[in-house]
């Protein structure tokens, strides 16, 4: 049994930091703060759906079907960023569930994405799962605060989509 005093014994060093402490804290890479606060969101957005049997990038790509409706897949997969293949495989998949149509066009056009009326119920309960989510990340900003984040997240993908387009995730 360990005495009182052994309780207040320093951390191991050699412990890995969990977020918010050493290098995952405030004096980490800003390279690496991202990916961390993507990947805990990430996370958490996956656990708000799972119920619904809808993945994160499922969400991502009826959200910008809904938003950008009648694009071929190709922009869409540009927009997520995802593989051509992999949005193939969401595209199936959500059109089997009846959330999106494949429209074909005319001659010479790609096959164009909308979302059904069962997606954008779906999305409504979407929504309501991940509203949550974003105020948990606005927590503790003001509004103007909360303006300056997204300003600099906006800022720091245009800078870098300048060199070319963002690779895709998947």
């Amino acid at each position: 049994m360990k005495s009182k005093a052994a309780s207040s014994d320093p951390p191991n060093a050699n412990a890995l930091p969990r977020p918010g402490e050493r290098k995952r804290g405030v004096d980490g890479y800003l390279g690496y703060l991202l990916r961390q606060a993507n990947a805990a969101s990430s996370h958490a957005l996956q656990q708000a759906l799972a119920d619904l049997g809808l993945t994160a990038p499922q969400f991502l790509v009826l959200t910008l079907v809904k938003a950008y409706p009648g694009q071929p897949a190709a922009q869409i997969a540009r927009l997520a960023p995802l593989t051509p293949q992999t949005l193939t495989v969401i595209v199936r998949n959500l059109e089997r569930d009846g959330a999106l149509t494949r429209t074909a066009p005319a001659a010479g056009r790609a096959i164009s994405l909308n979302v059904t009326p069962a997606g954008e119920a779906l999305l409504v309960q979407c929504r309501a799962r991940t509203a949550p989510l974003e105020a948990r990340m606005a927590a503790g900003l003001s509004p103007e605060e909360e303006s300056v984040v997204r300003r600099w997240l906006v800022r720091v993908a245009t800078e870098f989509a300048a060199d070319g387009d963002i690779a895709p995730l998947a």
